[in-house]
C-alpha cells in the first residue's frame, strides 16, 4: 500500500509543477510583449495574432466534419 506521505509528496510536487508552469508561462508572454521581435510582430500582424487561437478544440481539425 501506499503511504500518507508518499501521496502528500506526489501531490506537493505536481502543485509545485504548475506553479512553476505559470511563472514561466506569464514570463515567457511578458518577454515576447517587451522584445523588439515581438513589437515587430506586433505591428506587422497586429495585437494578439501570436496568442490568438480560433479553434475551440481539437475536435476542430476532425477530417470527418461536413
Amino acid at each position: 500500500m501506499f503511504k500518507l506521505g508518499f501521496l502528500i509528496n506526489l501531490v506537493l510536487y505536481i502543485i509545485g509543477l504548475f506553479i512553476l508552469y505559470l511563472i514561466i508561462q506569464a514570463a515567457v508572454r511578458n518577454g515576447i510583449d517587451n522584445s523588439e521581435v515581438g513589437k515587430i510582430i506586433r505591428e506587422k500582424y497586429g495585437t494578439d495574432s501570436i496568442i490568438k487561437n480560433d479553434k475551440k478544440s481539437f475536435l476542430d481539425d476532425d477530417l470527418d466534419k461536413d
